[in-house]
């Protein structure tokens, strides 16, 4: 027996039967795409205050998929919005599960080296322009702590 609490439009906590007289929760949520948009050895982040841990959190671009389109589109889309660069070239990095235990999300990553600014930055958000060193820094001081963009940078970084 399943059960579907929907919150949203697209977020629904579900209660499924998991043993005898015991349920598993998990909430079933949108799909994800992040971009990590790279000029020259330094890369494009964003800052926003995060609601849930009621902080600054420094990430990459990112936002959820909407319903009919890809995710290299979501990714470019969002970047454009939340920073106001275009990005060129974008290519796929990996995909994953983020919290299989309590999610479904779904993250697509992926990486851009060509960027050229058009508009203006969404409000509420700031850009940076970081080092390797400087993320690596803000991971080790909590500050850039979202999990499915520290595997993100780290698996982009094995690249090379």
């Amino acid at each position: 027996m399943k059960k579907e609490l929907k919150l949203t439009s697209r977020i629904s906590l579900i209660n499924k039967k998991f043993k005898k007289n015991q349920y598993y929760h998990f909430l079933k949520t949108p799909e994800v795409s992040i971009i990590i948009p790279v000029i020259k050895d330094k890369f494009l982040l964003v800052s926003q205050k995060r609601e849930p841990i009621n902080k600054i959190s420094f990430e990459f671009p990112s936002g959820q998929i909407d319903k009919g389109e890809s995710p290299i589109k979501s990714s470019t889309r969002e970047l454009l919005e939340e920073t106001g660069y275009k990005a060129y070239n974008t290519k796929k990095l990996i995909s994953f599960y983020s919290e299989a235990g309590r999610l479904s999300t779904k993250n697509y990553c992926f990486y851009t080296k060509k960027i050229n600014k058009i508009s203006k930055k969404e409000k509420g958000i700031n850009i940076h322009l970081y080092s390797k060193n400087k993320i690596i820094n803000l991971i080790k001081q909590n500050k850039f702590s979202n999990s499915p963009h520290i595997a993100a940078f780290f698996f982009y970084l094995n690249l090379k």
